[in-house]
């Protein structure tokens, strides 16, 4: 008997236990490698002890995303993995932005699948995560706007197909961007916490972030590159040069409530891998908090720090933001599941010294270890620039000092004069956010599966109910329940 071609061999770290799979066109081999005990077809899933193997898939494929490979990745790679484990999958071809977002918020019948599947970059992610978390509140009667209301969970995991630019989230949590081990992890039915970040402005929902929330030198890249989209991934880098040379400050205020407790800090080298200690100390603080009072409002507003200043970049990493071209990231000790965000601020500076700090994200060097640059472990921050925080102070029977301040921001807005713009705009995982001032609550919702922290690309929004913060006062900070 001819021996079997193999379609795929590689491996595969489960709840920490090494295995080796093997695909054939008969059969899906598993062996545990430190017992070296083998498995074979369906017996593989109750070796593993995977909850909810999913059966039935709904697959979003983003055609533009990076190279364009996204159909050519999924169609040679991925589906015949999925073809050989039993899985029925319907599968979208994305026609434009927001494709993916709209048909689940409205067209979607999410009752038939168990999960969803994005194949492209860190965008697709997003689009998918609102819809989802969107449909799932419009169903509750949920206003996403509200700054009181509960936000449901949703019942559904999504899985991550790398097929973008830099893949940040799959990177980060897999530690490549490889489609078949993507592939493998999600018929498995493994899962992944994740912590959500809750954007907001005013009394006003803007989006979700899961991995960056950057300001200035990070936001002014992004917006260059948007007029670039033509030129594919190398926009980024020609982007970066450009807003590089161009050295531009943002003057504003960060005030931010400091995390407390066994968190640890964003410099103590204790990076988030399976089994985290922090994720799953914050995780038993969470269930524990339930059963306590609440902490008083003005205990709570004590907290709160308050910085001013001029930046060349304020950034909020809720991982490690790893990727192929930073293998460390720009935050190499978040956590994925412990609550709290790593804000990032870098101070005015030469260029010689930020370009060093640049430097430092490619290499072994510690990237905070510079005068001008702090780092916090928060659970919640806003920002406000300082031009809108002046227009709001400023007393109008002060005629003299109004005329100066807004000519001066006249100058600063006015490109014909040469002066730096006043306000940059957020790079929210890959999108442009409108606003400039904003409010962002850490853990305002969890992608989770249970208690497993194996960190892999195929992740639940099952879990606790979704907590929205609270408004103490129009202008005062926003306070988490």
């Amino acid at each position: 008997m001819e021996k079997q071609s193999r379609l795929l061999c590689s491996e595969l770290c489960v709840q920490r236990r090494l295995y080796e799979v093997t695909l054939n066109c008969a059969i899906l081999a598993w062996k545990d490698i430190q017992v070296a005990k083998k498995h074979t077809g369906r017996a593989i899933y109750g070796a593993v002890k995977a909850a909810n193997r999913p059966k039935s898939l709904l697959v979003y494929i983003n055609p533009y995303g990076g190279k364009q490979h996204g159909k050519q990745i999924y169609d040679h790679k991925v589906a015949p993995i999925f073809s050989r484990a039993s899985i029925s999958t319907d599968v979208i071809v994305t026609e434009r932005a927001n494709h993916a977002r709209d048909h689940l918020k409205t067209e979607a019948d999410l009752k038939k699948y168990d999960g969803v599947v994005c194949v492209g970059g860190d965008g697709m992610f997003s689009e998918i995560m609102h819809g989802l978390v969107s449909h799932t509140q419009q169903e509750a009667g949920v206003d996403e706007n509200s700054m009181e209301e509960t936000l449901m969970p949703c019942g559904l995991r999504i899985g991550i197909i790398p097929a973008g630019s830099t893949d940040c989230i799959c990177y980060a949590t897999v530690g490549s961007n490889d489609p078949v081990t993507s592939a493998l992890h999600i018929i498995v039915g493994d899962s992944q916490p994740m912590d959500v970040c809750s954007v907001h402005n005013e009394d006003r929902f803007l989006r979700y972030s899961v991995s960056l929330l950057g300001y200035g030198f990070y936001g002014d890249v992004l917006t260059d590159s948007e007029r670039k989209r033509w030129m594919g991934p190398a926009r980024y880098d020609i982007s970066g040069v450009k807003t590089f040379l161009s050295h531009r400050y943002y003057e504003g205020t960060v005030s931010f409530l400091p995390a407390e407790g066994n968190l640890g800090t964003p410099r103590d080298k204790m990076q988030c891998r399976t089994g985290c200690s922090v994720c799953r100390q914050s995780s038993s603080d969470k269930l524990v908090s339930k059963n306590e009072d609440r902490v008083s409002d003005a205990e709570c507003q004590d907290t709160w720090t308050v910085i001013r200043g001029k930046f060349l970049a304020i950034n909020a990493a809720s991982m490690s933001c790893a990727c192929p071209r930073s293998p460390k990231g720009l935050s190499p000790s978040a956590h994925l599941a412990d609550g709290t965000t790593d804000l990032i601020l870098v101070r005015k500076c030469s260029r010689l010294d930020f370009l060093r700090h640049l430097l430092r994200h490619t290499n072994k060097d510690d990237q905070f270890d510079h005068s001008f640059v702090e780092v916090y472990r928060v659970k919640q921050f806003r920002f406000t620039p300082r031009y809108q925080e002046c227009d709001s102070e400023v007393d109008p029977r002060e005629s003299g000092a109004t005329g100066k301040r807004f000519l001066s921001q006249i100058c600063r807005e006015h490109r014909a004069c040469g002066c730096m713009p006043s306000q940059s705009n957020w790079n929210c995982d890959g999108e442009i956010l409108p606003h400039t001032a904003i409010q962002v609550c850490r853990g305002s919702s969890e992608l989770s599966n249970g208690s497993s922290y194996v960190l892999i690309i195929w992740y639940s929004l099952q879990g606790e109910k979704l907590q929205r913060p609270r408004q103490e006062g129009r202008n005062g900070p926003k306070m988490c329940l």
